[in-house]
C-alpha cells in the first residue's frame, strides 16, 4: 500500500508513524499479528480497546501487533485498481502474511466492513475454504461487545473472545506460537485454544436450524463464559499510547471503572459487563501522570459506562481539575446521569467549559421509564436542568428512545412535555435554555430482559418519528435530532440474529453493503435484497420471541442468568421498578458469588473478593477539602482552561523561538493541521510549556510558514512558538529531540523577539525528480526544456471563485538541470504564491501525482 499513498485520500492515516506505535523486525519476534477495526481510521482511533491490547502486546519482545483499519471506498477501488492487498499501517505487511488478524466488533452493522477488509487482503473470507495448515492462512479471531451474540459472522470467524481481552487475548497468541512452532494444524490449534476461559470456536457448534441454539460438537464444549478482569487496579493500561493524527475522540480516555449495576432493562452493556469494578483514585491519579507526560494530551475524559456513579468521583475530579489547570489541559466528564453530580463539580465545570449538556431521561413518562428501570425522575431531572442553567449553561440535549415495550402516542407526547419543562426550567422572564431532543429507535438486545421484544415495524418508527416531528414544529426554543429509522431497522435485524444471516452478509457485502453504520452512502435495499434471495424475512429477526423458544446465542454465557432476565422481564411489564444493587439488596443476577450460589463465572476467582473491597456505601471517603484563606474564607479557584496573561513577572519569562525542522519519508503525508496538533503534543511530551492566547477556549500561540503541499518533502520547514519560560536555543532543540513523528527532525532553533507578525520567505529552492522507467525520463525533460526557454506560459486552474488563467512563468526564478536527471527549481514568491507541486503538473501534466518527487531545500525572506 505504500507505494499507492499519494493516491489515497487523506494518506496520514496509513503512514503508521504516530506517537506511540511500536516498529520491530519481523524476524524478531514469533508472532507478527493485526489489530483490525472494521471502519475508518478517524473511528478505530478512537477505540481505547485497541490501544490497550496494541500496548499488551507490543510490550512483549517476541510479539509484534500492529494496526489496520477499513480503507474508505475511494481507498478500497484505488487498491483493486492496483492490485494492492491491504496491509498493516506500521510495517506495509500485507494482512495474508501475518500470524493472526484480530477484529474488534463493536456493533452489528460493520459486519460486511470484516469481509470487505479480508477480500482486499485476499484472504478466503470463510473459515472454511483456508484449510487446516495453519501456516498458510493467519487466524482469523474477534472480540469487542458484540461477540456475545455475533452468529451471523459465525462462518466467517476462527474464533472468537467472549468478554475482557487483556489476558486471554495473550493466551491465544502464546498457543499460537506453540502451535505454530511444532507444526499443528489448524483444527488441533482451534481445539487447544476452546479450552482457554473465555474462548469461542463457532465450528465446534453445530449449524442453528431456524434459529435453533448451535449444537456442541465436542463434548464437554457446550457452554462459553465471559472472561473478565476481576481487578481494575492490575488491569494493564498503557501510559505510552498511541496518539491519532486525527480521530473522533482525540483525547485521553482515562478510564475509572467498568460495568454498571444500574439495570436499565434495554441496556446490553449493562447487563454483560457486570460486576462493576473500579481504579482506586491513587492509582488513577499515578496514571494520569504518566499518561500525560508520555502523550501531550490537552484534553482528559474520563471513560465509564457511568461516570457519575464512581465512589469517588468528588475526589478524583477535584484534584485533576486543579493538577491539569497548571498546564491548560481540560477535563470532561462523559456518561453524567441526572443527579450524578453535585454543585461542587458543577461550579467546577462550568469554569471550564459551558458548551452544552446531555442528559438521557430515556422516556418522557414515568410510567416508561418505570418499565425500562431507568430511575430518573421528572423531579431529578428538573432540579439537574435548574443547577445547570444557574452555573451557565445555556443549552441541554435530551436522548429518548421509541419504540420501548409498552410504549403508546401517550408517552411520545410526553416526551413533548417534558422538552417543554426543562427549557422553561429557569422560570418566568428569563431567558430560556435551548433543548435539543435526539431520539433512537429501540433495538431489542440479546441478554438483557427485553431480548424477547419485538422490535416495532419500519413504518412504524418513521410514523413515530413523523409524530415527533409535527409537535416539535409548533415549539419555540425546541430541536429535534433522531436516528435514521432504516439503520435501526437493519442492527435490529442483526442484533439477534443467527447462523442464517452469514449468506446474507456475504451477500449484501457483494452488492456493495459497507460502512453502513455511515449515513453517506447507506441503503437498505441490497440487504432486503439478499435477505429475500435466501428465503429470509425482517419479521423473523425483529418479532417478539416466546419465552420457551430456543436462542441463536444462549450457549454463549454473559454471567447475567436467564432467570434474573425473565424476573426483570416480568417486573418490566408490572411497572416495578428494580433498586441497584450497590445500595440495596442483591438481585441474585448471577455475575458474583452469593449465598444463593456461585458466580456464573466461577472460572475467574476474585470476582466476589474485589465486589466486596468496594465500598459503595461511603461515597468519597477522601473528599476534597476546600482552600481556605487567612480570614477562613474559601479561595476560589481560577477557571482551568484561564491561562496566565502575558503581563508582569510573565513577559520577562516569556520567550519566542524560530524552530527548523525537516518533514521527510512518511512524514510528507502530514497536513498542515495536523502538523500544528503534533508539534503542540510534542512540546507537552518536551517539558517545553507554550504560552496561550485569551479567551475561553486559549490556544498555543504558536505559528507555521506557509502550509507545504501533502506530498512534498522539505528540509527547511518552521514554525515560531512563545513558551511561558525562558531556555537556551540549545535546550529547546535537544528536549525535542525523538519526540517527532518518523522523518521529522529539528535542525536548528533560534530565539527571537516576541513579535506578532511572522514574514514569509520570497525565495524557495526545490528539486524535482520523475519517478518513472527511464524510457519516460526524455519526455519530462523535454517538457520541463521546453517551458524554460518560453517567455510566458498561461495555465488555468479551477479555484473556489472558478477558473482562473494566469502566467506562471514568472514564479520560475531559475531552473537547473542536474546530471542525475533532477531538477532544481528557485521559485519567486514575491508577487504571489501557489502550491510548488501545483505548478510542477501545470508544466508536466503527463505525470501521476505519484510519480513526481518534490523537496524543498532552502528558504530565503529576502531576494537572492
Amino acid at each position: 500500500m505504500r507505494e499507492l499513498l499519494s493516491l489515497l485520500p487523506k494518506p496520514s492515516r496509513y503512514t503508521g508513524i504516530e506517537e506511540g506505535s511500536v516498529h520491530k523486525r519481523r524476524e524478531d519476534v514469533a508472532i507478527h499479528c493485526a489489530l483490525a477495526f472494521p471502519d475508518m481510521y478517524e473511528v478505530g482511533m478512537s477505540y481505547l480497546g485497541q490501544k490497550i491490547l496494541y500496548g499488551i502486546l507490543n510490550d512483549r519482545e517476541d510479539i509484534w501487533a500492529e494496526r489496520v483499519f477499513t480503507p474508505c471506498r475511494e481507498a478500497g477501488a484505488i487498491l483493486r485498481s492496483h492490485n494492492a492487498p491491504l496491509s498493516t499501517l506500521e510495517s506495509d505487511t500485507p494482512l495474508a502474511a501475518l500470524h493472526l488478524v484480530g477484529f474488534s466488533i463493536t456493533h452489528e452493522l460493520c459486519y460486511t466492513n470484516i469481509l470487505y477488509m479480508l477480500d482486499l487482503a485476499g484472504i478466503p473470507l470463510r473459515s472454511a475454504d483456508r484449510g487446516d495448515d495453519l501456516a498458510a492462512w493467519p487466524i482469523i479471531m474477534a472480540g469487542g461487545g458484540c461477540t456475545l451474540a455475533a452468529e451471523p459472522m459465525a462462518p466467517f470467524l476462527d474464533l472468537m473472545v467472549l468478554g475482557e481481552g487483556e489476558e486471554v487475548q495473550v493466551e491465544i497468541i502464546d498457543l499460537l506460537a506453540k502451535a505454530r512452532s511444532e507444526g499443528w494444524s489448524r483444527t488441533r490449534y482451534l481445539e487447544a485454544a476452546s479450552s482457554i476461559p473465555g474462548v469461542y470456536v463457532p465450528a465446534f457448534f453445530a449449524d442453528d436450524a431456524q434459529g435453533a441454539t448451535p449444537a456442541p460438537l465436542r463434548q464437554g464444549y457446550d457452554k462459553v463464559v465471559r472472561r473478565i478482569i476481576a481487578d481494575m487496579d492490575n488491569a494493564r493500561y498503557p501510559a505510552a499510547q498511541l496518539v491519532p493524527f486525527g480521530a473522533v475522540h482525540n483525547r485521553l480516555a482515562l478510564e475509572i471503572g467498568r460495568g454498571c449495576t444500574r439495570g436499565c432493562r434495554f441496556c446490553q452493556a449493562g447487563m454483560t459487563y457486570r460486576p462493576a469494578r473500579e481504579r482506586s483514585v491513587p492509582n488513577l491519579q499515578v496514571l494520569l501522570e504518566d499518561c500525560l507526560a508520555r502523550t501531550g494530551y490537552d484534553d482528559v475524559s474520563f471513560l465509564s459506562l457511568s461516570t457519575g456513579d464512581f465512589s469517588a468521583l468528588k475526589t478524583l475530579f477535584m484534584q485533576t481539575v486543579d493538577r491539569c489547570a497548571e498546564e491548560q489541559v481540560s477535563v470532561s466528564l462523559p456518561s453524567l446521569r441526572v443527579g450524578s453530580i453535585d454543585d461542587d463539580i458543577m461550579r467546577r465545570m462550568a469554569g471550564i467549559r459551558r458548551t452544552g449538556a446531555t442528559l438521557a431521561p430515556e422516556a418522557g413518562s414515568q410510567r416508561l421509564r418505570d418499565v425500562i428501570n431507568k430511575g430518573v425522575t421528572e423531579e431529578g431531572l428538573m432540579l439537574h436542568v435548574r443547577k445547570l442553567f444557574e452555573h451557565g449553561w445555556q443549552q441541554v440535549k435530551l436522548y429518548f428512545m421509541l419504540g420501548l415495550p409498552t410504549e403508546t402516542y401517550e408517552d411520545l407526547d410526553a416526551i413533548v412535555d417534558l422538552c417543554r419543562k426543562v427549557r422553561d426550567a429557569a422560570g418566568r422572564g428569563v431567558r430560556r435554555l435551548q433543548v435539543t431532543a435526539a431520539v433512537s429507535p429501540f433495538v431489542p438486545k440479546p441478554h438483557t430482559p427485553f431480548q424477547w421484544e419485538a422490535q416495532i415495524s419500519l413504518e412504524e418508527i418513521r410514523a413515530r418519528v413523523g409524530y415527533l416531528r409535527d409537535a416539535f414544529r409548533r415549539e419555540k426554543g425546541l430541536k429535534l435530532r433522531w436516528h435514521e429509522p432504516e439503520m435501526s431497522f437493519l442492527e435490529g435485524i442483526f442484533s439477534r440474529g443467527d447462523r442464517r444471516l452469514a449468506p446474507v452478509v456475504e451477500s449484501a457485502f457483494r452488492k456493495g453493503a459497507i460502512f453502513s453504520s455511515w449515513m453517506e452512502g447507506f441503503d437498505l435495499a441490497p440487504w432486503l435484497e439478499a435477505m429475500n434471495e435466501h428465503g429470509l424475512s425482517p419479521d423473523e429477526y425483529t418479532c417478539a420471541r416466546d419465552i420457551d423458544a430456543p436462542l441463536a446465542w444462549a450457549h454463549l454465557d454473559s454471567g447475567v442468568s436467564r432467570e434474573f432476565l425473565l424476573r426483570e422481564r416480568e417486573r418490566a411489564l408490572s411497572l416495578k421498578t428494580t433498586p441497584d444493587c450497590r445500595y440495596s439488596g442483591c438481585r441474585v443476577c448471577g455475575v458474583c458469588d452469593t449465598k444463593a450460589g456461585p458466580s456464573r463465572l466461577d472460572r475467574l476467582p476474585g470476582v466476589e473478593a474485589y465486589a466486596n473491597r468496594l465500598n459503595f456505601e461511603q461515597r468519597d471517603q477522601q473528599s476534597h477539602e476546600p482552600t481556605l484563606d487567612d480570614t477562613g474564607q474559601v479561595v476560589r479557584h481560577e477557571a482551568p482552561n484561564r491561562p496566565p496573561k502575558l503581563s508582569g513577572d510573565l513577559v520577562h519569562k516569556a520567550s519566542q523561538y524560530r524552530i527548523w525542522y525537516t518533514k521527510e519519508d512518511m512524514a510528507v503525508f502530514l497536513s498542515q493541521l495536523e502538523l500544528q496538533t503534533i508539534f503542540e503534543r510534542a512540546l507537552r511530551r518536551a517539558g517545553l510549556p507554550p504560552a496561550f492566547s485569551q479567551g475561553f477556549h486559549p490556544l498555543p500561540l504558536l505559528s507555521f510558514g506557509r502550509a507545504l503541499p501533502v506530498g512534498v518533502a522539505s528540509r527547511a520547514e518552521w514554525f515560531t512558538i512563545i513558551l511561558r519560560e525562558r531556555f537556551t536555543a540549545d535546550e529547546v532543540r535537544q528536549r525535542l529531540e525523538g519526540r517527532l513523528p518518523k522523518g521529522m527532525r529539528v535542525t536548528f532553533v533560534e530565539e527571537q523577539l516576541p513579535s506578532k507578525r511572522h514574514p514569509q520567505p520570497v525565495v524557495e529552492v526545490f528539486t524535482l525528480r520523475y519517478l518513472a522507467p527511464e524510457e519516460k525520463q526524455p519526455t519530462f525533460i523535454d517538457a520541463w526544456r521546453t517551458f524554460a526557454a518560453c517567455e510566458a506560459f498561461e495555465w488555468t486552474r479551477d479555484t473556489k471563485k472558478g477558473q482562473r488563467t494566469g502566467d506562471i512563468r514568472p514564479l520560475f526564478r531559475d531552473i537547473t538541470f542536474e546530471d542525475d536527471g533532477s531538477l532544481t527549481l528557485r521559485l519567486d514568491w514575491t508577487d504571489f504564491y501557489m502550491s510548488p507541486l501545483a505548478l510542477a503538473r501545470a508544466v508536466f501534466p503527463e505525470a501521476a501525482i505519484n510519480e513526481l518527487a518534490m523537496t524543498k531545500l532552502e528558504q530565503h525572506f529576502e531576494p537572492a
